[in-house]
């Protein structure tokens, strides 16, 4: 198992009170972006979900909605989920907790709803008090798609959704300047091969 695709049950025990993974009776996917919204990326995003007939959830950095947010109220018209990633995307092991949840909260005016989805995936236990009585969910993931990772390949991300999927997997993938040369490959292609092997999306509610 690649750890960082797919966390063991170890890393999730950590975090008894994350989603990691939905249901898992049946086989409904979750398909969430993070680091949005941005013109290029964001926009070809939603015209390919809408082609698929697809609704997702977007965990948006603070500064993108404000900078764009007629691009976000776009993505909720269109029946999309949307939910906090920090306004600068700021990592929790890199900052003191009062620049943590001060960033945080300084997203909130520009994101509604009550899901949150930590930085870079930081995370300390002894901050998850404070983040339930602020979201209703705060959601991890069961298969990180590593589009972000320069080093891969478009079909290496590929892979790695087809390799980890499950029933009931949190899939994420990116639409960031960063990513987009995977993201364009590999997100079409896991869609119709997971389409083709029986599986639905449904966004998270927010």
């Amino acid at each position: 198992m690649n750890w960082k695709v797919q966390p063991p049950a170890a890393v999730r025990a950590l975090f008894p009170h994350t989603l990691w993974r939905g249901q898992r009776t049946d086989k409904t996917l979750y398909l969430t972006f993070d680091d949005g919204p941005v013109e290029k990326e964001t926009n070809w995003v939603m015209e390919l979900l809408e082609q698929y007939n697809i609704e997702a959830t977007f965990f948006c950095v603070g500064e993108n909605a404000h900078k764009n947010s007629g691009l976000l109220q776009e993505l909720i018209q269109k029946g999309h989920s949307v939910g906090n990633h920090a306004y600068n995307h700021l990592p929790a092991w890199k900052c003191s907790r009062e620049a943590y949840f001060n960033n945080i909260a300084k997203a909130r005016p520009h994101i509604p709803g009550e899901l949150f989805r930590p930085p870079h995936g930081q995370l300390y236990p002894w901050y998850m008090k404070e983040l339930k009585q602020q979201f209703k969910h705060i959601v991890m993931w069961d298969v990180l798609s590593m589009d972000y990772d320069n080093r891969l390949s478009p079909q290496e991300v590929l892979n790695n959704v087809l390799q980890y999927t499950r029933n009931g997997s949190i899939l994420v993938f990116h639409d960031s300047k960063k990513a987009w040369k995977r993201l364009h490959y590999a997100l079409p292609a896991a869609l119709d091969h997971l389409l083709k092997e029986g599986y639905c999306f449904k966004k998270l509610e927010m």
